[in-house]
């Protein structure tokens, strides 16, 4: 038998809790406290289930929240959703997260959020990268509602940035921002990527070769004046060193001591600070191992220790800044057309090609750099590690005997 508004009106608290049915599964659960209070009962999945439609009234007031029409109303709609196989508590669950999302709803929340899902286990550089980016970003369009900014008004402010000339900093921003809107887009806190529109809109940034060394009477010259630097010991270890492993500056950078086995003679690069996200193993040359035992020795007579094979002069606790090495090469007279630290990958890249005694997908391989063909990529799991111990070992020794020709 149905209710009537007298009957739910009328329902008095008793010494525990009791219901008054509705019918269709709609009852009022009458608590010890005076509370009535409307719930559905229904089976999901074969599972019972009780869904909370809302106070009729609380205790000690007479106000109506929830009519018994309104309640109705409530059950017929978690009807209908049932009848699309819709779990109506799961939903009122998503309905809540899409209420809290959408209270962090400009650009820089947003971007926040971004932030701590996409750059959790990322490469402190490109961290840094990503929270400079977002600065500038935010710095117009922060307070903005992000399902509110259109494309003339982003393209507002790349134009901006491109403006003083940073065309490769503008199309950062541009694919960043775009990364921020389709992440919002899927958490329901916009509707669509601006960004996305904007494609051919600004200037290409021109691909400049990284400045690097690559003719034998240079390398010779330069690994002469690396051995002679007279500034600190820790840079003129990181640029030898770099020399002998070619890999990217950021990688040297951070390298920590525990990283280097003498016994495997082995680097071992840990994925997150690689630039395509996976392990590393470098052969260490005999003419390596020598760095690092120099390298060992002297960040042993630190007060504090270290962790970090190339730590700054200004605290042990963090690495060398990324321009140590380049500022070093410029004190050696290298300008920065000539030599920067990440074009020792180009000068032994060159070199190695050219002497046609080691196959190119070793050389690529040792370089880090992942086949562009997914399919190729994919079937070829060849570490080619035996023929990179050799290469490694032999491209030091010809360091050793251009730094000892003489012009």
């Amino acid at each position: 038998m149905s209710l009537t508004d007298t009957a739910v009106r009328a329902a008095k608290a008793k010494g525990k809790p009791f219901k008054l049915s509705d019918g269709g599964g709609l009852h009022l659960l009458v608590a010890t406290t005076g509370a009535k209070l409307w719930r559905y009962a229904y089976r999901f999945d074969g599972k019972q289930k009780l869904l909370a439609i809302g106070p009729y009234t609380l205790p000690g007031s007479a106000e109506v929240r929830t009519s018994l029409a309104q309640a109705r109303d409530l059950r017929n709609s978690a009807r209908r959703l049932l009848d699309g196989g819709i779990d109506p508590s799961q939903q009122r669950k998503a309905d809540r997260i899409a209420v809290t999302l959408a209270a962090r709803a400009t650009f820089a929340e947003l971007g926040e959020d971004w932030f701590k899902v996409k750059m959790a286990g990322k490469g402190q550089r490109t961290i840094e990268r990503a929270i400079w980016l977002l600065k500038v970003l935010n710095a117009d369009l922060g307070a903005r509602p992000a399902k509110a900014i259109e494309p003339p008004e982003l393209l507002e402010v790349l134009r901006k940035i491109e403006a003083r000339g940073h065309h490769e900093t503008t199309a950062r921003a541009r694919s960043l921002a775009s990364s921020i809107f389709r992440f919002g887009i899927a958490a329901g806190r916009c509707q669509r990527d601006p960004a996305a529109d904007l494609r051919g809109a600004l200037t290409t940034a021109k691909a400049t070769p990284r400045a690097a060394i690559t003719d034998p009477d240079g390398i010779g010259s330069l690994m002469r004046a690396i051995k002679s630097y007279q500034g600190d010991t820790t840079t003129r270890l990181a640029l030898q060193l770099i020399a002998l492993t070619f890999v990217r500056p950021g990688e040297i950078r951070f390298a920590e001591l525990d990283e280097f086995d003498d016994d495997k003679k082995v680097w071992e690069i840990p994925g997150e600070r690689m630039k395509m996200r996976r392990d590393h193993l470098v052969p260490l040359s005999a003419q390596a191992r020598d760095i690092l035992k120099e390298l060992r020795e002297r960040t042993s007579s630190f007060p504090s220790g270290t962790r970090f094979a190339f730590p700054s002069l200004i605290t042990r606790n963090r690495p060398i800044s990324e321009n140590t090495m380049n500022t070093a090469l410029r004190r050696l007279g290298y300008g920065q057309d000539e030599m920067c630290a990440h074009g020792f990958r180009a000068m032994a890249s060159t070199r190695l090609n050219e002497m046609n005694h080691w196959k190119p997908e070793v050389i690529e391989r040792q370089l880090a750099h992942v086949d562009k063909n997914s399919v190729r990529r994919a079937y070829n799991r060849a570490e080619y590690w035996t023929e990179r111990v050799e290469m490694m070992q032999a491209w030091a020794d010809y360091l050793d005997q251009l730094a000892g020709r003489l012009l």
